[in-house]
């Protein structure tokens, strides 16, 4: 894909240490476009240094402290044209026995709170710019209800209508924003959460990284309302979670989600 040329452009790019964060910021990197680079690990370091015009920030959004501190110094390097919010994590198990409080608790602070946070902090100056590009990694799941990872699939549910209705409220401002629904993809997602020996970590077929990078900025840049990403099986997938009722679905979730004997 080609992008508009827009001067002095910057990217940030939130969970690019790995997985499609890391392939959103490689696909900026391949468009000649500045990123900065954002995770919680120390790997963030190593891949930002085979990006040209990459920075790398190590902090932990789930800390409302940190996301003031990232903005402070994405503002130093300069006014961001492009926000990527991809940054997430899931805490598998059955909610009342299997999960701690505070493993919840850092779901909810990591994919809603500091979404809303670092949103409320930087699409502001692109509005008052007329150009920004915005986009919120939510999910397929986000139409399910979710046995045995509940609050993640509801925070997935959260940043697909909170990022709908900002992005009504910003029409004809000259900042779009796109919503990135993935299904599965081949990430360290399910091992960070738990999930190792659930039938949706080994059984179920997983999209490349990369191609939903690229799916993801391809829409992004061009300003999408939102784009379901990787296999059609996901469209699939995203379309029955309209259709059949809740009860149904969480049925079916609850076979792949819950937790097996190792």
């Amino acid at each position: 894909m080609t992008v508009r040329t827009i001067p002095n452009p910057l990217a940030v790019v939130t969970g690019a240490s790995s997985g499609i964060g890391l392939q959103l910021a490689r696909q900026f990197a391949d468009q000649g476009i500045p990123v900065v680079m954002v995770a919680d690990d120390d790997r963030v370091h190593a891949e930002a240094e085979k990006l040209p015009g990459a920075h790398a920030v190590q902090l932990d959004l789930r800390l409302p402290e940190s996301v003031d501190e990232l903005v402070k110094r994405v503002v130093e390097i300069g006014p961001p044209t492009a926000l990527a919010v991809n940054a997430g994590v899931a805490a598998g198990g059955a909610f009342v026995h299997e999960t701690s409080m505070a493993e919840q608790l850092s779901g909810v602070d990591l994919n809603v709170r500091s979404a809303v946070q670092l949103a409320k902090a930087l699409i502001p100056g692109m509005v008052d710019r007329a150009h920004g590009r915005v986009l919120f990694t939510s999910s397929i799941v986000s139409v399910t209800p979710g046995p045995y990872q509940s609050v993640y699939n509801a925070s997935k549910a959260f940043l697909k209508t909170f990022a709908g209705g900002i992005r009504e409220e910003l029409k004809g401002t000259g900042v779009t924003i796109t919503t990135l629904m993935p299904g599965p993809t081949g990430t360290d997602f399910f091992a960070r959460a738990g999930m190792l020996t659930t039938r949706l970590a080994t059984s179920v077929p997983k999209d490349d990284p990369a191609v939903v990078g690229r799916q993801a900025f391809d829409a992004m840049m061009s300003g999408k309302a939102s784009v379901i990403s990787g296999s059609p099986l996901n469209h699939l997938g995203y379309l029955a979670a309209l259709l059949v009722p809740d009860r149904v679905m969480a049925v079916a979730h609850k076979w792949i989600s819950k937790p097996r004997a190792a």
